[in-house]
């Protein structure tokens, strides 16, 4: 099987529904912020501080493009579709799916997480703008999973049949 690749915006969902989704799956998964982390031996927020995002999307297609194409599930970071070069990869190399969840759950998710780089001294319509803006780049997914109001496993579930639909559509 192709390489599952779950993006959206932070708080969807995507690491706790990708370690899920990949036990009912058995694959091996893969968050690709986690091995950017074990790689630099800094955290998200530290590596931003220190060197910037620009750096830090570098390293992140780096990171994307030399996990394996097959048999994995890759959680990403919610930026990574700002590069166009990303999403095309993902959807060359495996089956890319968009978590969607509403603004307002994911700014509930979020409005006091600190870990988040993204999110630090920022109000909730500059989160919500942010999340416009990414929109239409999450959207060139193969699959978009509407994730608002699902308990885990529903959106896990929900996951794994839009992966049968797409990979009965492969053969």
């Amino acid at each position: 099987m192709k390489s599952i690749y779950l993006t959206g915006f932070m708080g969807a969902g995507k690491t706790t529904i990708g370690q899920a989704l990949a036990t009912n799956l058995s694959l091996d998964v893969v968050d690709t912020d986690t091995l950017i982390e074990q790689n630099m031996k800094l955290q998200i927020k530290d590596i931003f501080e220190q060197y910037g995002e620009s750096f830090f999307r570098e390293l992140e297609t780096k990171t994307l493009q030399e996990l394996p194409v097959n048999d994995t599930l890759v959680t990403t970071g919610g930026g990574i579709v700002t590069t166009q070069n990303n999403i095309d990869w993902m959807k060359e190399n495996g089956c890319m799916i968009f978590l969607y969840a509403d603004p307002e759950v994911i700014w509930e998710r979020l409005e006091n997480d600190a870990t988040r780089p993204l999110i630090k001294q920022k109000k909730k319509e500059e989160i919500i703008e942010l999340f416009d803006t990414r929109l239409p780049l999450y959207k060139q997914a193969h699959i978009t999973v509407d994730t608002t109001g699902l308990d885990l496993e529903s959106a896990a579930e929900a996951v794994h049949n839009a992966i049968k639909i797409w990979s009965n559509r492969q053969h």
